[in-house]
This record gives C-alpha cells, structure tokens and sequence, in this order.
C-alpha cells in the first residue's frame, strides 16, 4: 500500500482556504498513486483557535465533508478537523474517508488543557478507538496526546491493528525550554513501532501562530529557522512555531523516509505486509499477550475495596 503524508502550513481560522488545499492535495496524491493520503491534525482550521472554535467547525452532513469524502474517490484520506455533532458537542477529530465515501470521525480522546494547550475548554473527549480495513492492514487513527497514553495505543492493538496513523500539532516551545518535542516524538513513534511491530504513519504541520498569552522569550526560533519562513514573518513573544518533521517508522522501528523541518513538504512510501510478517515472525514478543487478563487487573484495580486504615 503507498501512502503519502502532506506536511501542510494551514492558515488559521481559514477553513475555506485550507478546504481547497486539501482537497487539491488528495487529487494530486491520487494520481501518484497513493492509497492512503494524511494530513496533520486540524489541518482544517489551524491549532489556536481559542473562543472561534464554532465558527470553523463542520458536521459530517455538511456540504464541506462531502466535498472532501467526495475528493477520496480511488484513495482514501486522514483530514483533521473540528467536527460538530448532531447534539452540538464539538470535537478534535479526524475525518477517515475511503474511496469516496466517509467510514467515520475518530474524535481525540485526551485533551490537553495546560499550558498553552486549551483543548478542554472546546472540545468534548471521544469515547472509541475505532480501526478500518484498507488493502490488507488494519488501521487505527490517534490524534497527538492520544499517544501519550499508552493504553491508547495498546486498545488499538487489541483490534489487530498493524498500521497507526498519529497526526499532531507539535510546536517548538510549548512545553518550555527543558523540553524537546522533537526529540520526544521520534523517541515516541519508534517506541510503538518496536514494541506493536507496526507502521507508524505520524503527520505534523508547519508554519506558525500566536497565541494570546506569554511565553519565554527563549522559545523564539533560532536563526536557522526563521531562514525557512518568509521574511515578513513576525516573531513576538506569544508566536509558536510548527516544526513538521513527519516521517513513517517501519515496524522494526526505523524511519523510512522524514519530512523537514519547518517548511511544508510530502513524504511517500510503501507500507509492506511482508515487513510486518517478518516482524511478527523474528519477535514475537505479543503472540501470548492476554488482553483478558489486562482487563482482569483493571477490574480488580478499579473496583476493589479500599483496605481499612
């Protein structure tokens, strides 16, 4: 199966710009020939977008999300979005669309909210870890934080899932000066390729944004990076930039091919059925995992009497 992560810069709040752009991206990856087609998350909207977040938000009824359904025909395509339900709840979610037809909207689990993170105050948490079936692999969708909750993951897991598509907003300096992303995410995306025996499919974003408190001075880019971006690009103390970085981990934990950083960009590659088997059959380390008996401990865990004091 060949896939293709579009590392995209998307204008903020823009949703009709970003529409556009992503609807000529799924055609012009389908006539490469790819069958699978990522985008990072919120790739609709952009990432802070605080108090307005109603106003850029979609129904999976609404003529936006069949434009973009519409777009998959002979592919299939990850999008981020904030999606609104028939009830008014308002999501971080990831529109899963094959072939022109959506399959579902997988709704980010864990949200952050410290920071400069707000997720929280917006958005309503998901409640399934769904996983579809696309040429011979079983996929399952994480939206950021979500991997950073390893039960997460390993739910994915139970359902025999063998290929993972992470899309995140990871930027430089949210999480202070004592704390690489960058690092933090390779570290992540080999760790579940390692362990899972899986592809790992992790599409980030590019560009930057303010956000409307202070931060650290010292989280301005470096030099070298601002050579990336346009020269009339403004830096001020609330500015955060998106490094991209994208790449796709084969299941022995290694990168096939990376996006660069801080600049938009594609990768392509081909996810291998005969690789997982490999994996699979060299260490075999999840052949006896008993989810029965996690789910024994949890109960037990959960639901046992408190000792008397």
């Amino acid at each position: 199966m060949k896939v293709i992560v579009y590392q995209t810069n998307p204008a903020l709040l823009d949703l009709q710009a970003n529409l556009d752009e992503v609807v000529t991206k799924i055609h012009e990856g389908r006539e490469k020939g790819a069958h699978l087609i990522v985008f990072p998350e919120l790739s609709l909207t952009g990432y802070f977008v605080g108090q307005q977040y109603h106003k850029v938000s979609l129904r999976l009824d609404s003529e936006e999300i069949r434009r973009l359904a519409s777009a998959t025909k002979g592919t299939a395509a990850v999008v981020g979005f904030i999606e609104e339900s028939p009830s008014m709840n308002f999501y971080n979610s990831a529109l899963v669309a094959v072939d022109g037809q959506i399959l579902f909207a997988y709704r980010k689990l864990n949200l952050p909210n410290y920071g400069v993170f707000e997720e929280r105050k917006y958005f309503s948490p998901g409640k399934h870890i769904p996983v579809f079936r696309l040429h011979g692999f079983s996929i399952a969708v994480f939206i950021c934080n979500d991997v950073w909750h390893p039960s997460l993951p390993y739910l994915g897991v139970c359902q025999k899932a063998d290929v993972f598509v992470t899309i995140i907003n990871s930027c430089k300096g949210s999480m202070g000066p004592e704390f690489s992303n960058i690092e933090t995410w390779q570290v992540i995306n080999r760790f579940y390729s390692q362990v899972f025996g899986v592809y790992n499919i992790c599409a980030n974003r590019v560009g930057q944004e303010d956000f409307d408190e202070r931060r650290s001075v010292s989280d301005v880019p470096e030099p070298e990076e601002r050579e990336t971006l346009n020269a009339d690009q403004h830096f001020g103390p609330s500015t955060y930039l998106f490094w991209g970085g994208s790449e796709i981990i084969s299941p022995f934990g290694e990168s096939i091919v990376n996006a660069a950083l801080y600049k938009p960009d594609e990768i392509l590659a081909e996810v291998s059925r005969d690789l997982l088997r490999k994996k699979k059959i060299l260490l075999p380390y999840l052949r006896n995992d008993d989810p029965y008996f996690t789910h024994r401990e949890l109960r037990q865990i959960l639901y046992r009497k408190p000792s008397p004091t």
